[in-house]
């Protein structure tokens, strides 16, 4: 239509906040916005997909055709159900995806005038928007796993002893990374670092015949259909040739600053979801403010449904 083309076309190339809200200036500019997003291929009843709809009188809600159902544009999608107004998500997704180290519930409801309670749960179900590409990478990819969760010895001994956290990853979540040298990063919770799950997560994540740069760790060992070289660690060898997993280590860093200095604390339940954040926003490092907030926006609209209840449940 012509009003979606329109608004698609006009959308600024913007480079800072204060270009975005120069152009969001309004809500009824975020709803054009995400009308045009949502119906970028064409009108349809999100109920029963046919693409006969009439806009009801007043211009807020749609009724289909065949199901004769009424919708919204927010209707089974993550604003679906939420009574605050479009620019404030707006305003949400633009904070959680080009913020480097992401932003906190707190501070979320601080910039956007929310209780930190509604923060949170804007932050999850943005976040489930930012799920990590699927099919495989190939080349050359560095593997390593990271473990996370408290430090003991900052721990009092009855919190040590509730938690099971000990020295090394003893009571820590692991979590198993794969970075595509120079370009994307795969990463994954795993509940153990033997062979019987690494070898499936690489095989599921790498194409066979590509190059892979590991440490010395067992757990890839007897590993088929890669060419892989081994950086030993264990006697302070951090580059062989071209083999170094620093690409992949430097993921790590990045994603424990924002865990430790953002977040403070994630969640089991919740971790993937910050793995996920972090890894959608590396893989994106190169392309523009504008490029990352609109496809963001445009998960959004994928059918996906994430109640509060879910989420504490």
């Amino acid at each position: 239509m012509k009003y979606i083309t329109n608004v698609m076309k006009n959308i600024l190339d913007f480079k800072t906040l204060m270009e975005f809200t120069d152009y969001f200036k309004d809500e009824a500019t975020c709803v054009a916005h995400f009308t045009a997003t949502r119906f970028r291929n064409g009108e349809y009843c999100p109920h029963c997909h046919t693409t006969k709809i009439y806009k009801c009188a007043g211009g807020k809600r749609y009724h289909c055709a065949s199901c004769k159902q009424d919708f919204t544009i927010r209707t089974k999608t993550v604003f679906g159900e939420s009574k605050l107004p479009l620019r404030k998500w707006y305003m949400a997704v633009y904070l959680l995806s080009t913020t480097s180290k992401g932003i906190s519930s707190l501070q979320l409801a601080k910039h956007v005038g929310v209780t930190q309670k509604t923060a949170w749960f804007m932050d999850h179900r943005l976040r489930s928007a930012m799920k990590q590409d699927g099919g495989q990478i190939f080349g050359t990819i560095e593997a390593d796993e990271t473990y996370v969760g408290g430090a003991a010895r900052n721990m009092h001994e009855w919190a040590k002893k509730k938690s099971g956290i000990g020295t090394g990853g003893k009571g820590k979540a692991i979590v198993f990374g794969m970075k595509q040298r120079d370009g994307q990063v795969r990463a994954r919770l795993i509940t153990s670092n033997g062979s019987e799950q690494l070898h499936p997560a690489i095989s599921a994540t790498v194409a066979p015949g590509s190059v892979l740069y590991t440490d010395e760790h067992r757990g890839y060992n007897g590993l088929e259909g890669y060419s892989r070289t081994v950086v030993n660690h264990s006697v302070k060898e951090w580059v062989n040739g071209m083999a170094h997993t620093n690409g992949i280590e430097s993921f790590w860093a990045l994603f424990k600053r924002g865990y430790h200095g953002v977040y403070h604390w994630m969640s089991r339940k919740h971790l993937q979801k910050y793995i996920d954040e972090a890894a959608y926003r590396l893989n994106r490092r190169g392309q523009g403010m504008n490029m990352v907030f609109g496809e963001v926006v445009e998960r959004t609209t994928d059918g996906q449904k994430l109640p509060y209840k879910k989420l504490i449940e």
